[in-house]
């Protein structure tokens, strides 16, 4: 059960060693790309090379898609980021019932975002936990557990390296089942859905801030300033010396000022445009030093 890249190293990890994989849950197909047609999730797609029968219902709150589970007659179902809520009738239907690749070290960061508010909060390790589910927030008992560091990484690798290490945890744990352990009381925090709002960028931050913010969002949604009337994607940054107003450009390298310290962009992207150095952006687009950002 799971639905975007992340989860597919698992659902391969578990064809990989001769588990039969009775069926795959996936979000439903939605419109997406400029001609807005449906796409299928990455679990959707790889399910149906493998020869598994998908099944991508909108809600599993109804009798009739729970009664559907149920009579898959399922030793365990595993769950990675698959997007609906498991009710009480899906989570206790398998034998084994159901297991999460979650990608923190819980009990830190439960929740929707955990690794983008891992790199936020300035974490430089974290990991992925399987964990047997319950119907609270990742709040069910830990299984096995698996460190990564992340220090100077941006979303997009950690989530590449964890969907690895989540597939690698998850064969580890179906060779050799570890017994359950309660998660400590001490050590909870929440990692709540991303705004995209919380994509601009206040220059009136640090600039450690502002580099965590760029890398938390990258590649998507992008953090980004205004600039000339337009939305600038920051895809990537370095802390670099320099002081000034907050949002004020610094020198011809497009060095800019926060409110401690300042950051040099080394990926950049207009709208409509490929992902571009500063260099290749000022050729074309005038942000002399003193401009100030917004």
């Amino acid at each position: 059960m799971g639905s975007p890249d992340f989860a597919v190293p698992s659902l391969d990890a578990v064809v990989g060693v001769g588990h039969d994989v009775v069926a795959a849950y996936a979000q439903p197909p939605r419109p997406a790309g400029r001609g807005k047609a449906d796409r299928k999730t990455a679990v959707h797609l790889r399910a149906e090379q493998l020869g598994i029968e998908v099944r991508t219902p909108r809600t599993l709150r109804d009798p009739d898609e729970q009664a559907a589970f149920r009579a898959l007659d399922a030793d365990l179902a595993i769950v990675a980021a698959y997007g609906l809520i498991l009710p009480a009738a899906i989570l206790e239907a398998p034998r084994g019932r159901c297991i999460n690749v979650h990608a923190s070290l819980l009990p830190r960061w439960r929740g929707a975002a955990p690794i983008q508010r891992a790199i936020l909060a300035g974490d430089e390790v974290s990991g992925v936990t399987i964990m047997r589910m319950d119907e609270g927030l990742d709040t069910g008992p830990m299984l096995l557990k698996r460190e990564l560091n992340i220090r100077g990484k941006h979303a997009g690798q950690v989530t590449e390296d964890m969907a690895k290490l989540g597939a690698e945890a998850l064969h580890a744990w179906l060779d050799h089942p570890l017994p359950p352990q309660p998660q400590p009381a001490d050590g909870v925090t929440y990692a709540s859905k991303i705004d995209k709002a919380e994509a601009r960028i206040a220059w009136t931050r640090m600039a450690e801030e502002t580099e965590r913010q760029v890398r938390a969002f990258a590649p998507a949604p992008g953090a980004w300033f205004e600039a000339n009337g337009e939305r600038i994607k920051l895809l990537a940054a370095e802390l670099a010396s320099g002081a000034g107003q907050p949002g004020e450009v610094l020198d011809d390298e497009l060095t800019i000022a926060t409110a401690e310290g300042a950051i040099r962009p080394t990926l950049v992207q207009r709208a409509g445009r490929g992902a571009m150095s500063p260099q290749e952006l000022l050729r074309g687009f005038a942000l002399p030093p003193g401009t100030i950002l917004r």
